[in-house]
């Protein structure tokens, strides 16, 4: 273990970059492999949200269809109460 000091000497500071790439290369190969499923992992989540905005896109246009119906049947009930007030005014007035 090294002695604690109280400042980084350049010689401290060699001895600390030799050990970190040391540790660095004996690990490499496995740093790489678990970067490696860091990414699949990430692949796969993106499929996931792909899917995800697909249902997204889906449900927007089933509100946007319903939207439109629930215009239309506002528009054909207030014409046909219109009508029938139109209608009633007609029958009052004639008699």
């Amino acid at each position: 273990m090294y002695d604690v000091r109280e400042s980084w000497t350049d010689e401290r500071l060699d001895d600390f970059r030799g050990e970190v790439n040391r540790r660095f290369d004996k690990f490499e190969g496995e740093v790489d492999r678990r970067f490696d499923g860091v990414d699949k992992k990430f692949d796969k989540v993106d499929k996931r949200f792909d899917k995800v905005d697909h249902e997204l896109h889906r449900i927007n246009d089933r509100l946007d269809s319903m939207g439109r119906v629930m215009i239309q049947a506002v528009v054909g009930l207030s014409g046909s109460m219109l009508a029938g007030f139109l209608v009633l005014a007609g029958l009052i007035l004639t008699h």
